[in-house]
This record gives structure tokens, C-alpha cells and sequence, in this order.
């Protein structure tokens, strides 16, 4: 059998604290697929890159056994092109962040991190947003780490609703 895709995308960057962790974790589940923007588009909402073109470079990182590409675009375009054009099969699982501050309240609707994984819904793939309640430039994103294993098993286990996703905001 094979191991479940996992599309890992975010809206801080490919290079971003958070998305490292993340990554590093959930290639403990499975074959993870990158696809994240080449610089942070934190606030991006829902947008989508009409007007210029799209640029998408492999890129490697040296710190898994993840394949990634790093997107002139928002965290939504990400989810598009991996979906689109860069996988072979539909990912098991999305998961976006982890995201440096929270995403909660009116938050939710300005965010790339939660924007990500509403798109990763509307395109049938179950899908969960991570945040870290701490904006101080020494986030310890290891913090909630049994959060995001556990919810991601069960996620991986029993599947989300249609159309639905998770917010996951951990504290500080």
C-alpha cells in the first residue's frame, strides 16, 4: 500500500520556521509534497495571481526526504498548481502552516494559512490550517507538536467531512 501524499503549504515562505517544522513532522506520516511561496504573503486571503505570470521552482532544502517548490504566488495559487499540475494523485491530506500568530475570529477570512486549506477543501482533499499563538521573533514552533500528530492521525484515519476543514490555533 502505498503511503498517504501530504501537500504541506503556508503563507510565511518556504523558508519560514514554521512550515520547517511542520514539514519535518509530517514526513513521519507519509510522502510530502512542498508547494509554498518563495516569500511570506501573510493577509493574502483567497487571492489568486491573475495578472502576472506564475513562476514555480524545485527547489531542495536538505533537511527531509520531501520533494518542494517554491511559488511567486499566494498560498491559494500554491494549492492550485500542486493539484493542477505538479501531482500525479490527489494528496490524502493538505496541511498549512504553521502559520507565526493566530488565526482566529475576523482573522480567519484575511489569512493565507487558513486560505490555503479552505482551498485544499474545496478541491475534495481534507484539509487542516496550523497556527502558533505567539508573534515574538523566538516562536518556539515545536511547541503543540503532540497537537498536530494527534490530530493529524486521526485526520489521516478517519477523513473530515466534505468541504470541511480545521482550524488548529495552539497556544503559547
Amino acid at each position: 500500500m502505498k503511503k498517504p501524499l501530504i501537500l504541506v503549504v503556508n503563507d510565511d515562505g518556504i523558508s519560514a520556521p514554521g512550515i520547517r517544522k511542520l514539514i519535518g513532522i509530517m514526513n513521519d506520516f507519509g510522502d510530502v509534497v512542498v508547494v509554498a511561496p518563495e516569500v511570506p504573503q501573510s493577509g493574502m486571503g483567497h487571492a489568486i495571481t491573475i495578472n502576472a505570470t506564475l513562476r514555480c521552482d524545485k527547489v531542495t532544502m536538505d533537511d527531509g526526504a520531501q520533494t518542494e517548490y517554491s511559488v511567486s504566488g499566494t498560498p491559494v495559487d500554491c494549492v492550485k498548481l500542486a493539484v493542477n499540475q505538479i501531482l500525479a494523485r490527489k494528496p490524502h491530506l493538505c496541511v498549512s502552516g504553521i502559520n507565526h500568530g493566530s488565526n482566529s475570529s475576523i482573522n480567519v477570512i484575511y489569512s493565507g494559512t487558513m486560505s490555503a486549506a479552505v482551498e485544499g477543501a474545496l478541491e475534495g482533499i481534507p484539509s487542516i490550517g496550523f497556527s502558533l499563538l505567539d508573534f515574538s521573533h523566538d516562536a518556539n514552533f515545536s511547541e503543540g507538536e503532540q497537537y498536530i500528530r494527534k490530530i493529524t492521525q486521526s485526520v489521516l484515519e478517519h477523513g473530515l467531512p466534505e468541504g470541511v476543514c480545521l482550524n488548529v490555533n495552539i497556544p503559547k
